[in-house]
């Protein structure tokens, strides 16, 4: 009976669980959404390697570290190798009539292995260039493309703020991340870009660690240096290490995930006092029919059973059609948006679950009015 009352008001029901069928949509795409900006996030922190360390010497006037002080850095315990880099900022670039402005970075041959990166074409540079101060070049896929128009430009010339380089590599694309693309870039090596901009003072290293399980080990040696050299004076350098930066990556995540999640849940509320509101409008229309049910003896617990199941099948549906729902809206939103969307078969259950139990807990009020009905007053009830 109340499986058949549920499909004899088709259109009123569908507009009943239409609240779960939204709510458990939201619940999925949102969660997804928030799991898949995570994995995101995760793979381009570990594309960079997780025994990465950075520190930063901060401040003009802080006196930088010498290449005997890196030297000696080398042979502590967990530190695999060091690659200086000095930065120049943003830098004009021009080839032919085509010009552009990109960043500019002075290097080792190590940094390449250290910061987890590759080659597509010609070379990176090496020791050589270092010690003849070589007018050569190593530009990003990004920079290729807006000063040259394409990838394949091992051998050409181009100038940087008016000097003339020689691109020996092409590094293979990295993508963009929150602090810009890593494709939109040029290395040089460190003694030219030292000559170039007028300075010696490199306030950047990236130091790898013999492994993932030595990163603990190697930065102690290294707060140790550098609290010696700058007198425990913490302000004068950072250090960064990737899992410290995939941890807290991992969590501003979660808690963005936790709150959309939490936002679409409240549709599933509306939802379910969307059940109840119409439960109760169907308690005062079938009052006659509940009446003549109790006087040939229907017992209280039957009618108080009819409407939960009758409240537990709307919102069942719903929850069926809402996963439909959330699966397909997923599926267009990769595929038409580009969206990295994760679906975890945990949220799916779980608000899945949810909704059944949103519709029986809203369900409760009406049917145990309805079972509390006196058959004299139901049977009289016009």
């Amino acid at each position: 009976m109340a499986l058949s009352s549920v499909w004899n008001n088709k259109m009123r029901s569908f507009l009943t669980m239409l609240g779960i069928i939204i709510g458990i949509s939201s619940v999925i795409v949102l969660v997804g959404i928030g799991e898949g900006t995570k994995a995101q996030v995760t793979a381009q922190i570990e594309k960079l390697g997780t025994n990465l360390i950075t520190v930063s010497i901060t401040g003009n006037k802080t006196k930088s570290i010498s290449d005997e002080e890196l030297n000696e850095l080398k042979t502590k315990p967990g530190i695999k190798e060091i690659s200086p880099s000095l930065s120049g900022g943003n830098v004009n670039v021009k080839a032919g009539d085509k010009s552009s402005t990109t960043t500019l970075e002075g290097t080792t041959p190590n940094y390449l292995e250290i910061r987890k990166m590759s080659i597509s074409s010609g070379r990176f540079i090496n020791n050589r260039d270092i010690e003849n101060r070589f007018k050569v070049a190593v530009i990003g896929v990004e920079t290729a493309n807006n000063i040259f128009g394409t990838t394949n430009v091992v051998g050409k010339n181009m100038y940087v703020n008016g000097i003339e380089f020689t691109v020996v590599g092409v590094l293979q694309s990295q993508g963009s991340s929150s602090a810009g693309s890593s494709d939109d870039k040029i290395i040089l090596p460190i003694s030219t870009a030292q000559r170039l901009l007028k300075t010696t003072e490199i306030k950047t290293f990236y130091i790898e660690a013999e492994s993932k399980d030595k990163v603990s080990e190697a930065m102690s040696y290294l707060q140790l240096f550098l609290n010696k050299k700058y007198d425990n004076n913490t302000r004068n350098y950072r250090i960064f290490d990737q899992t410290s930066l995939l941890q807290t990556a991992n969590s501003t995540t979660e808690s963005l995930t936790t709150m959309l999640g939490g936002i679409a849940a409240i549709s599933l509320i509306v939802g379910g006092i969307g059940i109840m509101n119409i439960m109760l409008v169907s308690v005062i229309e079938r009052t006659r029919e509940i009446g003549i049910r109790k006087a040939i003896g229907a017992k209280r617990s039957s009618i108080l059973l009819q409407f939960l199941i009758e409240a537990g099948s709307i919102s069942s549906l719903g929850g069926v059609l809402g996963v439909l729902l959330g699966f397909l809206a997923a599926f267009i939103a990769q595929n038409m948006f580009k969206m990295t969307i994760v679906i975890s078969n945990n949220v799916v259950i779980g608000s899945f679950i949810f909704s059944v139990l949103v519709g029986l807990v809203f369900g409760i009020y009406p049917a145990n009015k309805a079972s509390k009905l006196n058959p004299i007053d139901a049977l009289r009830f016009e």
